[in-house]
């Protein structure tokens, strides 16, 4: 090979070699100038106090309470049975996972336990759960979480399905009442759950991967209305209680049905957990009206986690935007873009928004910010 080409191939790795590096850098730089962004961004957000009250951390890792801190920002840390999903197999390991998190963010991830409903036919089932409940609320504990497997897998002896409203559950309802607890409340799920895939839905790739709570390949399962029922005479037969339908209730494809049920109970709440983008996809200006008129019903959440195999700097940066990406639906009236979709914000006025983000969690889930 004559020396000039020998020369212009060394030209031409250094070059690229220099690309390289100022791609890593500038990568690295773009990262850093995201996460400024976004702390920028979030000003306004911040300035909330806002509180999350749908969030799942079972990694007691210094970035995440330095981000709590950082955004000014609270959130409920929700323990949940679920037999099928990694890490939440059983309700012990949590709450005293959940106890260790409220302690070392200093209030900041304050504590919702939960029971294991598993056993619900043995003799004793409701004193054991109200020893554990109580426990957890001798030890900090401000709400009580309530699953799906709760109608949707759980049989009685004779084979139909356990419901909310079952007998077995009053005295904890009761227990939790007396002590000044909320419930929060996962029944049922959104409907695309007992309809076919749809790749267009917000839970296509969940349903896809989660089989066991896709309903419609249950069909001998019971009906959404049916369990949506029962949730509501739980509600009925519970007045003290104070419930929050997590998911906006699983009632996420028409405000107006929610609408409804608060007319009905006044002890009901809604979060937004894992469904903003139905009320996204719902025309703005009913969403907005709904909002208005029941600014006091509905309560910020995420349902976003931090579990002890997480990437933390990947996860925080998710909530980041994902916390970005909310503030702007709701704060502005700009376009926000979900999935390849945009979608136009709602601009809600400033009291709304404390309320959404804050105010209402207070009043829901007393003890939420600790004695202050």
């Amino acid at each position: 090979m004559k020396p000039a080409r020998i020369g212009s191939k060394v030209a031409l790795l250094r070059t690229a070699l220099a690309g390289c590096l100022l791609g890593w850098i500038c990568g690295a730089a773009s990262l850093q100038c995201a996460d400024r962004l976004a702390a920028i961004d979030l000003t306004a957000f911040s300035a909330m106090a806002p509180i999350d009250v749908h969030a799942h951390v079972f990694k007691d890792d210094p970035a995440f309470t330095a981000m709590l801190k950082r955004l000014n920002l609270r959130i409920l840390d929700v323990c949940v049975v679920d037999k099928h999903d990694r890490g939440y197999e059983e309700a012990a390991p949590q709450n005293q996972k959940a106890r260790e998190i409220m302690q070392s963010t200093g209030g900041r991830a304050a504590w919702c336990s939960t029971f294991d409903p598993q056993d619900f036919d043995k003799p004793g089932f409701a004193s054991r759960s109200n020893k554990t409940l109580n426990d957890t609320f001798g030890e900090g504990a401000v709400a009580v979480k309530i699953y799906k497997n709760i109608g949707m897998e759980l049989k009685k002896r004779d084979g139909s399905y356990l419901m909310p409203d079952d007998t077995v559950f009053n005295p904890i309802f009761a227990n939790i009442a007396a002590r000044n607890r909320t419930v929060l409340a996962h029944i049922a799920e959104p409907t695309s759950s007992w309809r076919p895939l749809d790749p267009s839905n917000p839970d296509y790739s969940y349903y896809k991967d989660n089989p066991d709570w896709f309903m419609y390949l249950h069909p001998d399962h019971p009906s959404k209305q049916t369990i949506i029922d029962a949730r509501d005479r739980l509600l009925a037969n519970n007045p003290r209680l104070r419930v929050i339908g997590c998911h906006l209730g699983s009632m996420e494809v028409d405000v107006q049905e929610i609408a409804e049920h608060f007319d009905r109970y006044p002890n009901f709440a809604v979060d937004t957990a894992a469904r903003v983008i139905y009320l996204m996809m719902q025309p703005p200006e009913k969403v907005r009206a709904f909002l208005l008129r029941y600014q006091d019903r509905v309560i910020y959440g995420t349902d976003l986690d931090l579990m002890p195999w997480s990437d933390t700097p990947a996860r925080l940066r998710h909530w980041q935007e994902e916390y970005l990406r909310d503030w702007k639906y709701f704060a502005t009236d700009s376009w926000v873009e979900y999935e390849g979709k945009r979608y136009r914000g709602l601009n809600l006025p400033e009291p709304v928004l404390r309320k959404l983000y804050h105010e209402n969690a207070v009043h829901w889930v007393p003890g939420i910010i600790g004695n202050e």
